[in-house]
């Protein structure tokens, strides 16, 4: 079984509505992410992909229409707290609005991201484990085995 690790990032602002520090105002990160998978190599002579777990371009291609193109430059907000009325004018104004059924901490990003993820993969690859930095020494993490 072999893992493999693909780096990604995009920078994105959000609100933390009823927040009782700086994050409840709108601000934005750099994040990175991390995604990590698991598989064992394709062993045919025949195919273009022998020898790989999964090409990276396929896997970057997965990431990028699930997570870096609905949202880099965008603002994510919870649509279920008072943001949504924020949101809704930006949207009227241009901006690119994400609206979330949840908090948009990295915590909750990344059980959003993980489920994603793991459904767009195509069999017998596996979402093993995903790294959200949010800043430069603050990260989350979302791992399969503590499922």
């Amino acid at each position: 079984m072999i893992r493999l690790t693909k780096i990604f990032t995009f920078e994105t602002a959000h609100a933390l509505w009823g927040y009782d520090g700086k994050c409840k105002n709108i601000h934005g990160h750099s994040y990175k992410l991390y995604v990590t998978i698991k598989g064992n190599p394709l062993e045919d002579l025949n195919h273009k992909k022998n020898g790989m777990v999964m090409d990276f371009g396929d896997l970057k291609s997965i990431i990028k229409k699930l997570i870096i193109d609905p949202l880099d430059h965008a603002i994510l907000l919870n649509v279920n707290s008072k943001h949504k009325d924020l949101g809704e004018k930006l949207l009227l104004e241009g901006h690119k609005v994400v609206f979330t059924p949840y908090q948009p901490t990295c915590e909750n990003m990344l059980l959003d991201f993980a489920s994603k993820i793991s459904s767009q993969l195509p069999e017998p690859i596996v979402l093993t484990k995903l790294k959200l930095f949010e800043t430069e020494t603050s990260y989350g993490e979302w791992i399969l085995e503590d499922q």
